[in-house]
Formats: C-alpha cells, sequence, structure tokens
C-alpha cells in the first residue's frame, strides 16, 4: 500500500511540476519576495498531496522559539520533506543549497528564479565568503536564511559533522541562530518509492545570540542541542 501511494504521489508530481516551475521561473523579473512568494502554489500543493496521498504529517515543538527578526535556522537534514515544510513553519525562508541543483529540469529552474542561495561548494573557503555575503543581504532583505550544517543528508539515527557555514553566517551578520532538529527520515526514505505515513516531529530550540560568541561556539551549541533533541524525539535510534 506504501509503494502504491508514493507511486501515485510521484505521478500527481511529475503532472503539477511543470506549469507550477513554470510560475516561479517567469516570475523573475518581480522583486525578491514576490520571487519567494511565487512559489508558494508548488509548496502548497506538495504539502497538501504529502498529507493527504502520503499521510506524512507534521508536529511543532518549540514555536515560540522561532524569532521576531530573520534568523538563521540551523536545521537536522534527513530528506526533501523539511525543505518544503519549513517554507511553511518560518515566514519568508530561503534555503542555501548546492549550485548544481540549477541543472534539474523545472525544479532547478524555478530555484534559479528565487532569491534562494546557491553555493558552489567545489569553491573551498571562497564558498564560505559567498555564503556570508548573499546570505547577509538575503538577512538585510528580511528573509530568514535556513541551511544544513551538516552538508548532507543523514540517516535516521545518524550525524555527520557541522560545517560552520551557517554559524560563520549568524556570527557576520549578527543574527540569531535557531538550531531545529526533526525525523522526516522515519516518514521519507531515500528511494522514489519509500514514503511511509507517520508524523515528523519539528522542533525548535532556543534561539543563539552571536554577540561576544565564535563560529566554532555557535557551531558547537547549536550541534549539542540538535543531537540531544534528536535523541529525544527518536529514543529508538539510539540505544544507550
Amino acid at each position: 500500500m506504501n509503494k502504491l501511494r508514493s507511486l501515485i504521489f510521484v505521478t500527481i508530481m511529475a503532472i503539477i511540476t511543470p506549469p507550477l516551475a513554470l510560475i516561479i521561473i517567469f516570475s523573475f523579473p518581480l522583486p525578491p519576495r514576490a520571487r519567494l512568494h511565487s512559489a508558494k502554489p508548488f509548496v502548497n500543493a506538495t504539502i497538501w498531496l504529502m498529507e493527504n496521498i502520503l499521510g506524512i504529517h507534521h508536529h511543532v515543538v518549540g514555536a515560540e522559539n522561532i524569532p521576531a527578526t530573520p534568523c538563521v535556522v540551523l536545521a537536522k537534514h534527513q530528506s526533501l520533506y523539511e525543505t518544503l515544510v519549513l517554507q511553511k513553519i518560518f515566514r519568508d525562508t530561503v534555503f542555501v543549497f548546492k549550485r548544481e541543483l540549477h541543472w534539474i529540469p523545472f525544479i532547478g529552474w524555478g530555484l534559479a528564479a528565487t532569491p534562494m542561495i546557491a553555493i558552489d561548494r567545489a569553491a573551498g573557503r571562497d564558498a564560505l565568503r559567498q555564503l556570508a555575503n548573499i546570505g547577509g543581504e538575503r538577512l538585510r532583505q528580511g528573509f530568514t536564511v535556513a541551511i544544513f550544517p551538516e552538508g548532507t543528508r543523514s540517516k535516521p539515527g545518524t550525524q555527520h559533522k557541522h560545517k560552520p557555514g551557517g554559524a560563520h553566517l549568524a556570527a557576520k551578520a549578527g543574527a540569531l541562530a535557531v538550531p531545529l532538529a526533526q525525523n522526516s527520515g522515519e516518514c521519507w526514505g531515500n528511494h522514489i518509492l519509500d514514503k511511509r505515513p507517520g508524523v515528523v516531529t519539528v522542533s525548535i530550540g532556543p534561539a543563539i545570540d552571536p554577540h561576544g560568541l565564535t563560529t566554532s561556539e555557535i557551531s558547537r551549541r547549536a550541534e549539542t542541542w540538535i543531537e540531544t533533541e534528536m535523541r529525544r524525539i527518536s529514543p529508538h535510534l539510539y540505544p544507550l
């Protein structure tokens, strides 16, 4: 049954993605916020399908920790799921992603038209400067910047060492850093037909004030909170 649900979801997405992506692409001449909002039909439609076809819902813990001002969200990354849901939880959110995604038909072209932040990961230290410069500009424009500090998806119950990019951006911009734990990988597998009904817990931690802290200290505090919280929301994956 789960594979059938997944097949129906993938089929519908293949049908609706091109026209919804074209809406985003044709918004390119508009101001940055209008271009970001042009993606709402795609985001809303996909979340509706995830809930009503796949049976995947989400529950937010710690919503009171969301700052009133633009911030840097340092989030656990397990699947595509959170790249959509976090846009519903946080206002005017742009993601940091690898530039190669621009080559994906329709989805990548749509991303290129938005104020999302594309980084050339092969650029080494220059990539850090790109992130600080473009990310700082997005924060000044009133956007929240979401980044996955592990740099890649982690399988449920595992973790990768945090990279400094998001913490560096928060330190340079003087923006609050918000750690976020979530367990979408328990419902959203890597295989295209591996989707299982369930409730994803999205847990938002207390904001970290970057003033007086180094990039390493911000990163360490965020990583400690995220990994501690992952053990709370998915204890069965972290045996003692």
